[in-house]
């Protein structure tokens, strides 16, 4: 993180937590050619558009006190997580808990990439496991692990 990043996270954190909100990160580059401070939040229940615009209305004046930015002029944006965000981190891990994730598997030379979904069970700093569709429990070793995310099911959320 820059130090943009690391103060409007430190400054905006507990703020954000009273108004019932996870801060997950604080993104600072530009974007279309305008430096943007993004700050990410969840909730369990889902991010909604009023969520943001609360928090984006909460946290403006404290930004512009501090001037964080050091008189650059930059757009503030709130957004939810997204449906496909990477699970990085155990937090990723502990927000992610009881739903359905996808695993890809690191390469190996005798196999293709292996993609794996199922509910994520629990996790500990080596491993995870997550129980299939027939219910069986599996567990894969965190380092064998090249990318983990959310399954969507496309079928099921238009359907």
């Amino acid at each position: 993180m820059n130090n943009v990043e690391i103060k409007a996270f430190n400054l905006c954190k507990e703020v954000i937590e009273k108004l019932g909100f996870e801060l997950v990160e604080v993104t600072y580059k530009k974007e279309y050619g305008t430096p943007t401070l993004t700050f990410f939040i969840y909730i369990k229940r889902g991010v909604t558009l009023d969520d943001c615009e609360l928090v984006s209305t909460t946290i403006d004046p404290l930004l512009d006190e501090a001037d964080i930015s050091n008189g650059e002029l930059y757009h503030l944006a709130v957004s939810s997580l997204g449906l496909d965000r990477i699970i990085k981190t155990n937090d990723d891990l502990r927000r992610n808990l009881n739903c359905d994730i996808e695993l890809k598997l690191i390469q190996n030379l005798s196999k293709k990439k292996e993609v794996i979904h199922g509910i994520l069970q629990s996790y500990d700093e080596e491993k995870i496991v997550i129980v299939d569709k027939n219910g069986k429990e599996k567990e894969y070793i965190r380092s064998n692990i090249e990318k983990m995310k959310p399954h969507i099911d496309f079928k099921r959320l238009l359907g």
